[in-house]
C-alpha cells in the first residue's frame, strides 16, 4: 500500500489533469442552454470515466513496478522522459566511479612498488653499517651511510605528504642563495669523497616559496648531480634573472642523459639507463622535485648530452608568483569586507 501511495505522489499531475478536465466539462454542460443536461447520464459518464482513470493508474503502477524489478537488466523500459536522462546520468556516474577506482588502484600499485623499491634501497646502507660493526671503519664512512638513510627516509616522508601538500606549506620570501648554501653543506662530505669541484656563482636572490619544501627539491637535484658525476668532476651552481623569471641553474659534467630518456626523467618511477647501470634507483627523486615545484608555482627543466653534461634549471616565474597572488587576493578580500 505504501508503494502505491508513493506512486500516486509522483502521478498527481494526471490526477490534477483529470479533475480539471471534468470541471471544465461540467461547466460547459451546465452553462450552455442549447445542451439538455441530465444528471443520470452525467453520473454514468462520470463513473465510467473514473473507472477508466483508475484502470490507467493501475496499468501505470504495474508497468512501473515491472520496470523497477528489472532495472538492473540492460533492456528494461524507461517510462518517463526524465528517466532516459537519469539513465544516461547514472551511466556517466558509473563510468566516473570506475575511473576513480582505477586511479585509486593505480596509486596503490605505484605506492606499493615505491615502498618495495625503497626497502631495497635502504637495505644497502643498513647492510654496510652492519658490516662496519664487524670491521674497523672510518667515522666518515659511517656518516655517509647514515646520511643516505636520512635521505631515503626524507624522500618517503615527502612522497607520503604529496597528496596533502596544501595542508603543510607556507609561501613567503626566501633567500635562495642561503637555501642553496645550506643544502650544499649537507653534501660537503660527498663532494670531498668524490673529489668534485664546486663552482658556485649565485647572487643574493629573493624568491617566494616554502623554504622547507624548496630545500627538499634542491637536495634532490644536487643529490642527482653528485650521484651521476665522475670522480674529479665539477658541479656548477648559478643564478640568473630575466624579465619573466628568476632562475637557479645546477649543471654537472657527469655521465649525462640519453636523449630518448630525457622526456621521461620526471615521470613517476622512471629510472632510465643511468639508474639501472650506475646505481640502483627508485626513480622518485626527480618526480617528487617536479611535483613539489609545480605545487609551489615553480617548474624544473632539464637539458643534457650523454657523457658531456646535465643541466637542471628551476624556474621561479615573476608574473604568476604564488606569494603575490595570495597577497593580492587577501588585500582584495579585506578591501571588500564590511567594517
Amino acid at each position: 500500500m505504501k508503494k502505491f501511495l508513493l506512486f500516486l505522489k509522483f502521478e498527481k499531475s494526471y490526477l490534477f489533469l483529470y479533475i480539471i478536465s471534468n470541471i471544465i466539462l461540467v461547466t460547459l454542460l451546465t452553462t450552455d442552454p442549447s445542451i439538455s443536461f441530465r444528471w443520470d447520464t452525467f453520473t454514468y459518464a462520470f463513473a465510467l470515466n473514473i473507472f477508466i482513470f483508475i484502470a490507467f493508474l493501475l496499468y501505470r503502477f504495474q508497468k512501473n513496478s515491472q520496470t523497477i524489478r528489472h532495472i538492473d537488466e540492460e533492456d528494461y523500459e524507461n517510462l518517463s522522459f526524465e528517466g532516459v536522462y537519469y539513465e544516461k546520468y547514472i551511466e556517466e556516474l558509473k563510468r566516473n566511479h570506475i575511473r576513480t577506482i582505477n586511479d585509486v588502484q593505480a596509486k596503490q600499485k605505484e605506492y606499493h612498488d615505491y615502498i618495495v623499491s625503497w626497502f631495497h634501497e635502504i637495505k644497502t646502507p643498513i647492510s654496510v653499517l652492519r658490516l662496519m660493526q664487524q670491521t674497523d671503519f672510518e667515522p666518515k664512512s659511517l656518516i655517509e651511510e647514515i646520511t643516505k638513510i636520512e635521505q631515503y627516509v626524507d624522500q618517503a616522508l615527502y612522497y607520503a605528504k604529496l597528496d596533502n601538500f596544501n595542508q603543510d606549506y607556507e609561501i613567503k620570501n626566501c633567500n635562495l642563495d642561503r637555501l642553496v648554501k645550506d643544502t650544499l653543506k649537507t653534501h660537503s662530505k660527498a663532494f670531498f669523497a668524490k673529489k668534485i669541484r664546486l663552482n658556485l656563482s649565485i647572487e643574493p636572490t629573493i624568491i617566494q616559496s616554502d623554504s622547507k619544501w624548496l630545500q627538499f627539491i634542491l637536495n634532490q637535484l644536487i643529490t642527482n648531480s653528485l650521484k651521476y658525476s665522475n670522480e674529479n668532476g665539477e658541479i656548477a651552481i648559478s643564478t640568473n634573472e630575466t624579465q619573466q623569471e628568476k632562475l637557479l641553474i645546477i649543471e654537472d659534467n657527469g655521465v649525462g642523459i640519453k636523449q630518448e630518456d630525457l622526456p621521461r626523467i620526471f615521470n613517476r618511477g622512471f629510472t632510465g639507463t643511468n639508474g639501472r647501470i650506475f646505481t640502483k634507483s627508485t626513480g622518485m627523486g626527480l618526480y617528487l622535485a617536479q611535483e613539489l615545484s609545480n605545487k609551489l608555482g615553480h617548474f624544473i627543466t632539464c637539458t643534457s648530452e650523454e657523457n658531456i653534461y646535465t643541466q637542471f634549471v628551476i624556474h621561479f616565474p615573476k608574473n604568476i608568483d604564488p606569494f603575490w597572488s595570495t597577497k593580492k587576493n587577501s588585500l582584495a578580500h579585506n578591501k571588500g569586507a564590511p567594517f
